[in-house]
């Protein structure tokens, strides 16, 4: 059987698309299909995950059994106990497949993990979300066929959206009125075209044609050349447009199955700061590490009186919620980089708010200095993509910089 990876050509929108009208045409009539929903899951994991990633598949089957039943170990032992350690080896438990997946190339000289498949990390927010909110007596039942749809929802397996369990389940589990279902479908048609618009022009220029370009001129004229800067800004554009479209698709088709999965991008480059930018970019991402990480490491702090000073106590979860998204990112430098180089914006962007807001009066605030904070937000983050990007790692390769 061949592999398709998710929303990449046309063939697999042609399938994609005569699949979804059995739902189309039952979700107009107040009816969700849930045996059909789940039967063209399964058949869309089976293009995704078949033919020559059937390893993955495995890994993915073995990944899913481990995990449903470690939720479920976890939901029926806290209905009795509360022990603050059993929940810190649920969560552990969690991450260590992606741990060992992260891990496992910077060990074995780039060989991947046996046991890594297409989406683990978004699978991983996923499970984790629901340990933590079982603990804080959110989550209240466990179906074990409800987590399964939750967790392989085929849309946005790969690469999100991150959506919270309690919202899915409420949008899967309850009846959706003709008129709004059709303005659901309007949407989703709607980010679709868009999402073509953006990966598969914009992206595609700015990434497949441009960028190669760009890249070989930089290396050429070596040094820090003004090439270098343009590759920044392509560079920029092409991660945007990209991983833009791909989640337009994945909210599109969501809501074409009646799942209003939260949309991952609002207009990132227009944000004023960068805290700004990390509330319109990869929002799911950004908010699931604020909620889980940033908030718990916050309060942990506050409760057992660690620290006195709350900024400081700011400044700490900044500085540890960045360095973990840049591991998660990868084991190498530039990863590692790019999470401190966010930390310390976000940071400076603290002390300048609070700055700001105590000399309120005399600092101008129009339309100027509006669009030259968009403008200074615009290239601190590119710059911080140029680092992301590893392209000054191929410079430093090349020994164009010295």
């Amino acid at each position: 059987m061949p592999n398709m990876q998710p929303y990449q050509n046309p063939t697999y929108f042609l399938i994609l698309g005569v699949a979804l009208l059995p739902i189309i045409i039952g979700m107009m009539f107040g009816k969700k299909l849930h045996w059909y929903q789940t039967l063209i899951s399964f058949a869309f994991l089976l293009l995704t995950f078949g033919g020559p990633k059937w390893e993955q598949g495995l890994a993915l089957i073995g990944y899913i059994i481990f995990e449903v039943i470690l939720i479920g170990c976890y939901y029926f032992y806290r209905q009795k106990k509360n022990a603050t350690w059993i929940f810190y080896l649920a969560v552990f438990l969690a991450i260590i497949p992606l741990i060992i997946v992260k891990v496992t190339p910077a060990l074995e000289g780039g060989q991947l993990s046996i046991i890594g498949f297409l989406g683990i990390s978004y699978l991983t927010f996923k499970v984790v979300q629901m340990i933590m909110e079982i603990r804080d007596g959110i989550i209240k039942e466990f179906k074990p066929w409800l987590v399964l749809q939750f967790l392989l929802f085929f849309p946005t397996i790969s690469s999100g959206p991150i959506d919270r369990y309690r919202r899915f389940i409420k949008d899967y589990k309850t009846p959706m009125a003709r008129d709004k279902y059709l303005d659901l479908l309007d949407k989703g048609v709607w980010y679709i075209f868009l999402g073509f618009l953006y990966k598969f022009i914009l992206a595609y220029f700015f990434g497949s044609r441009l960028q190669p370009v760009v890249m070989q001129l930089a290396i050429s004229h070596g040094g820090m050349s003004w090439w270098v800067v343009a590759f920044t800004y392509v560079y920029s554009m092409h991660l945007f447009f990209d991983f833009a479209g791909y989640s337009l698709f994945a909210v599109g088709i969501s809501y074409i199955m009646g799942i209003e999965t939260p949309m991952n991008f609002n207009r990132p480059f227009k944000a004023h700061n960068i805290k700004d930018f990390w509330n319109r970019w990869h929002m799911t991402l950004s908010f699931w590490f604020r909620d889980y990480i940033y908030m718990r490491l916050v309060f942990f702090i506050m409760k057992n009186k660690l620290i006195k000073s709350r900024i400081t106590i700011a400044n700490l979860g900044y500085l540890t919620l960045f360095l973990i998204m840049g591991f998660w990112h990868g084991l190498t430098w530039y990863y590692i980089v790019y999470g401190l180089f966010h930390a310390c914006a976000i940071i400076l962007c603290d002390a300048w708010l609070r700055f700001k807001k105590k000399h309120q009066a005399h600092i101008p605030s129009n339309k100027f200095t509006e669009w030259f904070a968009i403008f200074i937000t615009f290239n601190t983050v590119c710059f911080s993509f140029l680092i992301f990007s590893g392209f000054l790692n191929v410079l430093f390769f090349h020994g164009t910089l010295n």
